[in-house]
């Protein structure tokens, strides 16, 4: 089977836009969660998220452009930039046929959600003349992003959207790795993003009883006896992918290896995870297979963990039946960033790769008193970074509908 390596990284999130500052803040514990500045919250049980902070368009795009893409857009080209820049590629001097190797899968859960309400406010608050702007259709879908990518640097493989709710980047990354895997492509740009502090949003979540309404920067709880929801965060999350001979041969700096992925079901409600946690326990034995590793393997595990009282637990339950008798660390960093819906596994993912490539686990924080109903055999690393060897990292992603989602990810060794 083919070894897929990763070469390059990029992230725009709520403790930073570039690698070095995220990685940073979340070594230190910040909390990247703070008021809602997008729109007026006021009237909203929920006036907190994990917004970005000073992103500036004009790093990116010519000003012009702006005004065709949805923020999540932006975010996605920012990200995707960065990684290619770290990676070396460079799509400008390849011909066609090589740039026929290189494909694009970009993961959102809502896509251009503030130009869809944006528009439809618009609308029902004029004449009723509809007066769409040209711009609408392709801001709002969510296979945008993979596109705009695409035609931005020219690559011709393939290329699509991948759509299971907050495991769709997770989703992408296994997709990215068969791809190269089967041939299809020798590099694949691969990533998340969500651009999702709206109205629309955070009414909906709220209205779901799925939200914190806990209004303080330490309210992305996990595994806290006392939580009370997620935290909505933004931002996007990138990764390149290739096939481990194609990065030998152009002399790529190799980051880590993505050694296998596993998706399963829950098959149990639309938006609660099964309370035994059997989608979850499927996705990661079916990692572990995909990659040929036992659970004693694993130094470090990304948990989903987004601080829903069924849902924290039913991760748990399934991490302690596979991983209970072993020294495997866990740890929950959307306690610092929230939940970053359809872009979280793309961001926790990286969090893995850095975790391997500089053997260090940053902390689950805002852990007051830990639930009693989790296992205390079980490492969770809470309040302080955590140094220690860390061979392999696996990551977790559970999304509305039932979608897990498991990836694995292992210091590089030529």
């Amino acid at each position: 089977m083919k070894r897929v390596v990763i070469t390059g990284l990029g992230v725009i999130s709520p403790l930073g836009n570039d690698i070095e500052s995220f990685w940073e803040n979340s070594l230190k514990g910040i909390s990247g969660i703070g008021p809602i500045t997008k729109f007026d919250a006021s009237k909203f049980k929920t006036q907190i998220a994990g917004e970005v902070k000073n992103f500036n368009p004009l790093d990116y795009f010519e000003k012009k452009e702006i005004r065709k893409y949805d923020l999540f857009t932006q975010y996605a080209v920012a990200a995707s930039e960065q990684a290619i820049q770290q990676s070396q590629l460079q799509f400008a001097t390849m011909s066609e046929a090589q740039r026929a190797e290189i494909g694009v899968i970009w993961a959102t859960g809502q896509g251009g959600m503030q130009t869809f309400e944006d528009q439809l406010q618009e609308f029902f608050t004029g004449d009723g003349t509809p007066r769409f702007n040209p711009y609408f259709v392709p801001k709002m879908i969510v296979d945008i992003a993979a596109g705009v990518i695409s035609i931005r640097n020219g690559l011709l493989g393939p290329n699509y959207c991948t759509v299971s709710a907050c495991a769709s980047s997770n989703t992408a990354i296994i997709n990215a790795l068969d791809n190269i895997r089967l041939g299809r492509a020798k590099v694949m740009i691969v990533g998340g993003s969500e651009a999702a502090i709206t109205p629309g949003t955070i009414g909906g979540f709220g209205a779901a009883q799925a939200l914190s309404k806990n209004n303080i920067s330490a309210a992305s709880q996990p595994f806290d006896v006392n939580r009370t929801g997620f935290v909505a965060g933004e931002g996007a999350g990138a990764l390149i992918l290739e096939d481990y001979e194609y990065a030998v041969q152009r002399g790529a700096t190799i980051l880590a290896e993505i050694a296998g992925g596993g998706m399963a079901a829950d098959a149990y409600h639309l938006t609660g995870t099964s309370p035994d946690g059997l989608g979850a326990k499927l996705g990661m034995l079916n990692a572990l297979k995909d990659a040929g590793l036992n659970p004693e393997d694993i130094d470090y595990i990304n948990a989903h963990a987004t601080s829903t009282g069924v849902g924290d637990l039913s991760e748990i339950k399934a991490i302690s039946s596979i991983f209970g008798n072993s020294k495997t660390a866990i740890s929950a960093t959307k306690s610092m960033t929230g939940h970053l819906l359809g872009a979280a596994g793309a961001i926790e993912s990286i969090y893995c790769v850095l975790a391997v490539q500089h053997n260090t686990i940053p902390p689950t924080m805002n852990v007051m008193e830990l639930d009693p109903e989790i296992p205390q055999n079980l490492h969770i690393v809470l309040g302080e970074k955590l140094e220690k060897p860390i061979r392999y990292a696996l990551n977790n992603s559970f999304g509305f509908g039932g979608h897990t989602a498991s990836s694995i990810f292992k210091k590089f060794e030529a």
